[in-house]
C-alpha cells in the first residue's frame, strides 16, 4: 500500500457525530466489490485506518469515510466506514455525511430541490435522496439494506447485571439493543461515561455467549455495537450507540434505528408506512421510516428509511512522511477510555 504525499479530508459531522470523508489522496484498496475492500482493510492491511482514526491525527470521537470508486455500474461513489476498532460496513450517520460531503463539494452534481444519490457500500446500494437548496443539503433520506431481526429478548449472564434481555438485529452492521433501564442507568449526558463502559462490557460478553453471521454478507460476522434504548414521552426513541474501545455516539446512529425498527417490526409494532423518532444521548433526531418488506436469508426484513442532516464545516489535508515514528498511529487511555487494548 503507497500513500500520497498528502491525503484531503473534508470535516463533517451528521447532528453532532464526526464522520469526516477522505475525499484524495488514498491508496487503491484491493477488491472486487466493496465487501472484498473491506475485508482486505481489516484482514490484510488496516495501515490506512489507523493512520486516520489514531492519534497523532485523530481523536476517539470520530470516524473517517474512505471515498472510492464504485464497483458496480449503478453507484454513483463507493464508501468505506474507518473507525478505530476495524473498517465496517455501513453507518447511516456516516452516509449522511458522505452524500452531504459529495453534493456539497460539486464531486456529484447537485440539483435543486432533491438530487438522488447511489452509493456502494459493503453492505449493498444505499439510495439517497438529498434535499437541496441554494448549494446546501437541507436533509438527506437513506433507503437502508434489508434489516432483520436475529434474536428477540435473547437472555445474557454478566457478572454486573445479573441476566440481561438484548435483542439482536442487523441494520447493516449487528446491534445487541438494550433497553437501559437494565443496567440502571439513563440515557442523559452525565451518564456517557458509564453507559460507554457498560456497553463495552456488554458487547465483550456477548462475543462469548452469542454467535452471528449475515447470510449473505461474508465477513460480517460480529455484533459491532451495544446500542441502549429507552422510550421518550412524546413517543420518540432515545438512543446510546456505544463504540469500541469506550465511547458513545453523538448521533442518534442510522444503522442502529433500522435494527430497532427491525424489531419493532418482528413484533408487530411497526407496519410500512409507519415512522420513529430516534433521539440520540445530546437530543439531535432522526426518522426511522418502514418503506417496504422483504426477505433476506429466509429471514422477514424490513426496509428503512432514515432521514437526517450533516455539516461540512471545513477541510484538512494530512501530509504523509514515512519518517514520522506514529505511522500507526497511538491511543492513550486517559481520553479513549480503560479498554484501549481492545483496538487492533
Amino acid at each position: 500500500m503507497e500513500f500520497g504525499k498528502h491525503l484531503d479530508l473534508l470535516l463533517v459531522h451528521c447532528q453532532g457525530e464526526l464522520g469526516h470523508v477522505l475525499v484524495g489522496g488514498a491508496p487503491e484498496t484491493p477488491g472486487a466489490t466493496m465487501l472484498d475492500k473491506m475485508n482486505h482493510i481489516n484482514n490484510v492491511d488496516d495501515r490506512l485506518r489507523r493512520f486516520v482514526t489514531f492519534e497523532p491525527r485523530a481523536n476517539v470521537a470520530m470516524s473517517v469515510n474512505l471515498l472510492v470508486a464504485p464497483t458496480r455500474p449503478d453507484a454513483d461513489a463507493g464508501f468505506i466506514v474507518l473507525q478505530a476498532d476495524r473498517a465496517h460496513p455501513m453507518s447511516g450517520s456516516n452516509c449522511i455525511c458522505v452524500v452531504t460531503a459529495l453534493l456539497e463539494s460539486g464531486r456529484v452534481p447537485m440539483v435543486e430541490p432533491e438530487t438522488t444519490v447511489r452509493l456502494d457500500t459493503p453492505a449493498g446500494l444505499i439510495v439517497a435522496h438529498a434535499r437541496c437548496e441554494n448549494g446546501r443539503c437541507i436533509s438527506v433520506s437513506l433507503d437502508n439494506v434489508p434489516s432483520f431481526a436475529e434474536r428477540l429478548d435473547h437472555e445474557i449472564d454478566t457478572p454486573e447485571w445479573g441476566r440481561v434481555k438484548v435483542d439482536i438485529a442487523f441494520g447493516g452492521v449487528y446491534y445487541a439493543l438494550v433497553d437501559v433501564e437494565q443496567i440502571g442507568l439513563t440515557i442523559a449526558p452525565d451518564n456517557a461515561r458509564k453507559l460507554a463502559e457498560a456497553g463495552i462490557e456488554l458487547k465483550r460478553i456477548l462475543a462469548e455467549q452469542v454467535k452471528v453471521s449475515h447470510p449473505t454478507l461474508p465477513g460480517v460476522d460480529e455484533i459491532a455495537y451495544v446500542m441502549f434504548r429507552d422510550k421518550e414521552l412524546d413517543g420518540a426513541v432515545r438512543t446510546c450507540t456505544t463504540l469500541q474501545p469506550g465511547r458513545v455516539d453523538r448521533s442518534p446512529c442510522g444503522t442502529g434505528s433500522s435494527a430497532n425498527l427491525a424489531t419493532l417490526y418482528a413484533r408487530g409494532l411497526v407496519t410500512v408506512g409507519d415512522a420513529r423518532t430516534s433521539r440520540s444521548i445530546i437530543g439531535g433526531e432522526f426518522v426511522a421510516e418502514a418503506i417496504g418488506e422483504t426477505e433476506i436469508g429466509g429471514r422477514k426484513a424490513v426496509l428503512p428509511r432514515i432521514t437526517g442532516r450533516g455539516y461540512v464545516y471545513g477541510r484538512t489535508e494530512l501530509r504523509v512522511e514515512g519518517d514520522d515514528p506514529f505511522m500507526t498511529g497511538f491511543a492513550l487511555s486517559d481520553t479513549w477510555g480503560p479498554q484501549v487494548g481492545l483496538l487492533k
